[in-house]
């Protein structure tokens, strides 16, 4: 009887990295194309997470510093305040028997005037905390920074710096991503007409009332542009619609002068300019008259009182020569002629509103600094990948390269997409 031949076992089966090279047909290629597709898929994902949830985390930790700075700011600003008055500890147990039968008609002269707050308000370069805006509404409360540029909206919503300050007469525009960076602005199309905007600067707490909301186009920057230099206004803007930067949401605003708003100053625009801090204080002004304040426009003697269309007309001369003078010092380079007041660039003007258009023209690859940095962060991501295969393949084990490969990987690709990001137009 002849011997049975052993049956021979199945050949298990072979690992990835144990296999022979395929050989580089049409099929190769076409494996190739779709892992390359696959891998800039997940990237792109990857940067739309980014995009919506990874830039959050750089403006909340932005806006944590500026929180801290700001209420510094606050509490180091320099005010003078009014004597105290001293309350006696007992009340006389009677009273005269006889009281004046008239008031007199004017207010001794020995009567001391109130004394005005005086604010000092540091040099504000871009990028610094401003003002603090509230919309209890919609829930928002966020740092306003000085500025409109990429890095500035980083950080939170920014003030245009060619318009007012909030609380000084004149459009003030501010401008806050929609979907990005916090998404400070992300509701501001369910403000109501009558909802309150609250803005808190250095010079004190300032009330708007919305009073309407439009739908431009980027480059209508008319909308952050002083129409009426006698009212204090607001303009909130935005991309339209959500997760688009195709058009721009405005919100309009006025200064609810009946609220327990601060006294609204003048339109000085203080930042942006290498201007010494006590230049304001330093400009003469070109009439006899002071400075118009609110305490100026209340009659100190109560039997007298002015006509008052002549009242609004002095105090507007007042305030445009005051503001002439101040603006020819600050910004003497806006004018041809220093010394005439009529070729000052004033907010509102072409000079001021074609500054204000920049900030609505950049478009991709405006930043060019940034094209080195993405170079550099897609060299490391593809070292790390390079890297991580060649452990799994030393190991045998596509789980060993990845273990190693992961941690480094994202925080590197988180890098990368902060630098991609800074190629892309401005995302309000």
């Amino acid at each position: 009887m002849s011997d049975l031949a052993e049956p021979t076992a199945e050949p298990g089966p072979v690992g990835k990295f144990d296999r022979p090279r395929p050989p580089h047909n049409w099929r190769w290629w076409i494996g190739g194309l779709g892992k390359t597709l696959i891998a800039v898929g997940l990237l792109m994902f990857g940067f739309v997470a980014y995009q919506l949830w990874g830039t959050g985390i750089e403006t909340a930790r932005a806006q944590n510093a500026l929180e801290n700075e700001f209420e510094d700011l606050l509490a180091g600003t320099t005010t003078t305040d009014a004597p105290l008055i001293t309350v006696p500890d007992t009340v006389p147990a009677t009273v005269p028997d006889t009281v004046p039968a008239t008031v007199p008609d004017t207010v001794p002269d020995t009567v001391p005037a109130p004394v005005e707050q005086q604010i000092t308000q540091p040099m504000i370069q871009e990028g610094d905390p401003v003002a603090r805006i509230e919309m209890p509404s919609i829930g928002v409360d966020n740092i306003v920074v000085a500025g409109v540029g990429k890095s500035d909206l980083k950080k939170g919503p920014g003030h245009y710096p060619e318009t007012p300050m909030p609380g000084q007469l004149g459009n003030a525009a501010i401008a806050g991503h929609r979907t990005t960076y916090g998404q400070p602005f992300f509701d501001i199309d369910k403000l109501q007409v009558g909802d309150e905007i609250i803005v808190t600067t250095l010079d004190g707490r300032y009330v708007y009332r919305v009073t309407g909301q439009q739908i431009v186009s980027p480059s209508d920057y008319q909308v952050v542009a002083t129409v009426d230099p006698t009212k204090a206004t607001l303009t909130l803007t935005s991309c339209h619609p959500k997760w688009s930067a195709r058009q721009r949401i405005v919100i309009t605003s006025e200064l609810d002068t009946a609220a327990s708003s601060g006294p609204v100053g003048a339109p000085v625009i203080n930042y942006g300019q290498p201007i010494d801090g006590t230049a304001a204080a330093a400009v003469p002004p070109t009439t006899t008259d002071p400075p118009t304040t609110v305490a100026d426009s209340v009659p100190t003697d109560s039997a007298v009182i002015p006509e008052p269309a002549a009242d609004v007309d002095a105090a507007r001369g007042r305030l445009l020569a005051w503001t002439d003078a101040l603006e020819r010092v600050l910004y003497p380079h806006r004018s041809g002629v220093d010394d005439d007041p009529s070729t000052v660039a004033r907010p509102g003007s072409d000079a001021v509103n074609a500054e204000i258009a920049d900030s609505f023209s950049e478009g991709w690859f405006s930043d060019p600094d940034a094209n080195g940095q993405v170079a550099l962060w897609g060299l490391l991501l593809a070292g790390i990948g390079i890297v991580s295969y060649l452990v799994s393949k030393k190991a045998k084990r596509d789980w060993v390269g990845l273990t190693v490969g992961i941690v480094p990987f994202v925080v590197v690709l988180y890098f990368f997409f902060q630098n991609v990001n800074r190629l892309l137009p401005p995302n309000l």
